[in-house]
């Protein structure tokens, strides 16, 4: 059920901590314990943080395989650099989807000490210096007030890892509550995005062509809807776009089962109906 992810510099003890922290969880609880990380994918670290679509790809099969495995009976550490905070976001972002806790192992360490290890390592192991001083310069670290990296941990090179906090922080804590953002609602019907699409899109058009032959203040008429529209200027094709995509993303949290309803839509979205209908901004 729960995330852990790691994070850190290159070479700065990130594999054996999550060795560890596995060893513990599987002594102590009955739960599955799977490791995501570049070895499993078998990435060549030269090759991929060399190139930034590369790295991009590999940090999306990253998510994609957390996401698999992330559910009420696994536990999952994710051995990986994880020094974009934007990428720690979502992480945390599918933890609260996933409606599971989870925490951050950062392995503290200096550039000159995880670039001693690095050179210490199996040629075939190794970053290259230049890679490894590209990594180390654009790390972002974790900061607990931000609450994707929270809770957070810190371990250093000689210290015994903290596994009972860590447990503690995953399994006696609740997890974060879902949001809109996070959470899929539920559609009301089988038809209503096909209704949502064709609908809107009548509309749009509706309102387009009715201004090349209308002045700002003349009254639209719009199909589906019981009421005219008065517009209090031209509005473009391009805007006419952007509202639209903007109602469809309210209508989509927000289904009916009243699909006729939804160019008429006055009284649930009123603030969004009228942007959408009688100003265009």
């Amino acid at each position: 059920m729960p995330l852990v992810v790691m994070c850190g510099y290159p070479c700065s003890g990130k594999t054996r901590r999550a060795e560890e922290l596995k060893a513990h969880f599987e002594e102590t609880t009955d739960r599955q314990v799977h490791i995501v990380g570049d070895r499993a994918l078998g990435v060549d670290r030269n090759s991929v943080y060399a190139d930034s679509q590369k790295e991009k790809d590999t940090r999306a099969s990253l998510k994609a395989e957390v996401e698999r495995k992330v559910n009420r009976d696994n536990i999952v550490i994710l051995d990986s650099l994880n020094y974009i905070k934007g990428y720690r976001y979502e992480l945390f972002c599918l933890t609260k989807h996933a409606q599971t806790p989870h925490c951050l192992v950062h392995c503290l360490t200096s550039g000159e000490e995880s670039s001693l290890w690095n050179k210490n390592r199996e040629a075939a192991d190794q970053y290259s210096q230049d890679i490894f001083d590209a990594l180390v310069q654009r790390f972002e670290a974790p900061d607990s007030r931000n609450r994707w990296d929270s809770p957070l941990f810190t371990v250093l090179k000689d210290d015994v890892p903290p596994l009972e906090a860590v447990s503690d922080a995953l399994f006696k804590r609740k997890a974060p509550p879902p949001n809109q953002s996070t959470q899929s609602q539920p559609l009301s019907s089988t038809n209503f995005l096909y209704e949502l699409d064709k609908i809107t899109q009548d509309v749009l058009m509706a309102i387009f062509n009715a201004q090349k032959t209308s002045v700002p203040g003349d009254l639209i008429s719009v199909p589906g809807a019981t009421e005219k529209v008065e517009l209090t200027r031209t509005v473009n094709m391009a805007e006419l776009r952007k509202l639209r995509r903007q109602f469809i993303s309210y209508s989509k949290m927000h289904p009916t089962e009243k699909t006729g309803q939804i160019a008429n839509i006055d009284t649930a979205v009123p603030k969004i109906r009228s942007q959408w209908l009688k100003k265009g901004a």
